[in-house]
C-alpha cells in the first residue's frame, strides 16, 4: 500500500505537535528545499549531482555514514559543490529501536565519516533527519540536548517505493508551496530515478518562481521570522 496521499494530512497534524523541527521554510517566500535522504550512492549521487550542476541548484543530502565510508569520493564531491549534509543515522535504522547510547553512537559515528571524507567539523553537520521520519518526544529531547537541530519534510512523493518518475513529479507539484521541504531519495531504494526525477522537476519549479535554498537558509528564515514576531512585542 502506498502513503502518499496521507503524508500530507500526517504533516499538518505532526507539525505543531512538534514544533523544534524543521518542517517547512518561511510560507510568504518562495525558496523551497531539495533534499535527499539514504547516500551517498556510487551511481545514483553523481547523476543527481550532474542535474544539480545543470541548473545551478544547491541542495541537501542526509547522509548514512555506513554509505558515507563506503563511498567518501563521492561524498567529496557533494561537499565540494557546496551542497548542504545533513545526518540520517549510521545504517538506516529506526531511532526509536535504538537505545539513546546506540542513537547518539550512530550519529557521531556519521559525523567521524563526514569529518574523514570531506573534512566537515561535527558541529558543521548538525541536522538530523529520522530514517523513515520515526522519532518520540524523548528523541526529540535528546537531540536537543547533543545540539542537533531535528529536520522533517512537507512534501513526500514516496519516491523509495518506485511509482514512477511521472508519479513521483506529479506528486511534488502537487503538493509543492511557499517554504516546502522536499524529500527524494538518492540511496538503493528510489535513487534509480532520483535523476531523471529532478530533471523534470526543477525546470518546471523554476518556471513557477521558485529558487532553491539549502536546509540551512530556511532554518535562518525561521529564526529570522521568530526574531521578527520577538521585536514587533
Amino acid at each position: 500500500m502506498q502513503f502518499a496521499p496521507l503524508f500530507p494530512i500526517l504533516y499538518r497534524i505532526l507539525q505543531p505537535t512538534f514544533a523544534n523541527c524543521l518542517w517547512s521554510g518561511d510560507r510568504n517566500s518562495k525558496a523551497i528545499a531539495l533534499t535527499f535522504d539514504d547516500g551517498p550512492h556510487p551511481h545514483y549521487t553523481p547523476q543527481v549531482l550532474a542535474v544539480l550542476d545543470r541548473y545551478q541548484v544547491k541542495a541537501s543530502f542526509f547522509w548514512l555514514g555506513s554509505c558515507v565510508n563506503r563511498s567518501p569520493g563521492i561524498a567529496r564531491e557533494v561537499c565540494d559543490r557546496g551542497h548542504w549534509i545533513g545526518l540520517h543515522g549510521y545504517e538506516h535504522r529506526s531511532f526509536p529501536m535504538l537505545s539513546p547510547i546506540q542513537l547518539k553512537e550512530s550519529l557521531e559515528k556519521t559525523q567521524a565519516a563526514i569529518h574523514s571524507a570531506c573534512n566537515l567539523l561535527p558541529e558543521q553537520v548538525q541536522d538530523v533527519r529520522p530514517p523513515n521520519g520515526l522519532f518520540t518526544p524523548k528523541i526529540l529531547n535528546l537531540f536537543l540536548q547533543w545540539n542537533y537541530r531535528p529536520v522533517m519534510w512537507s512534501v513526500v512523493p514516496e519516491d523509495w517505493v518506485r511509482p514512477g518518475v511521472t508519479t513521483v513529479v506529479q506528486r511534488v507539484l502537487k503538493q509543492v508551496e511557499n517554504g516546502s521541504l522536499i524529500v527524494l531519495h538518492d540511496g538503493a531504494f528510489g535513487g534509480q530515478d532520483a535523476a531523471a526525477t529532478i530533471q523534470i522537476l526543477i525546470p518546471q519549479l523554476l518556471q513557477q518562481g521558485y529558487k532553491f535554498v539549502t536546509v540551512d537558509t530556511l532554518w535562518q528564515q525561521i529564526k529570522n521570522n521568530q526574531q521578527m514576531i520577538y521585536n514587533a512585542h
